[in-house]
């Protein structure tokens, strides 16, 4: 069973954001710049970057544009290009194709069939 392991929020205005979100929950953030792009941590992760706390995800935080409109889940998948063939199959269409991330691993985006977009995520290694 595959499991949600990220989520991303978009933002009109990020440092606004940021402040709502520091503010309401004590998340902290970290600038990704060369990618527009800020890192939430809801929890401490371990040496691997990961949640230290079983069950807990972070996120990501981006500037608000389309199709990217409202929050997103990213589901961890073992091959991303299956699970991009599977939402095909089953009438999703893709919005943005599979693309590497670093060295962390590829990610992709899909629009399911009610309209809701939806990350895949496959780590490298």
């Amino acid at each position: 069973m595959d499991k949600v392991v990220h989520f991303e929020i978009p933002a009109d205005d990020l440092e606004r954001a940021q402040k709502f979100y520091r503010s309401v929950f004590g998340w902290k953030m970290d600038a990704v710049p060369e990618m527009e792009y800020i890192l939430i941590w809801t929890v401490p992760v371990d040496e691997k970057g990961m949640p230290a706390e079983p069950g807990a995800i972070n996120g990501g935080m981006m500037k608000r544009q389309s199709p990217f409109n409202s929050p997103i889940i990213t589901i961890n998948v073992e091959n991303i290009e299956d699970a991009m063939k599977n939402v095909k199959k089953m009438g999703g269409k893709m919005v943005r194709e599979k693309m590497q991330v670093g060295d962390m691993g590829y990610a992709a985006y899909f629009k399911d069939t009610e309209g809701n977009i939806i990350g895949l995520w496959q780590k490298i290694g």
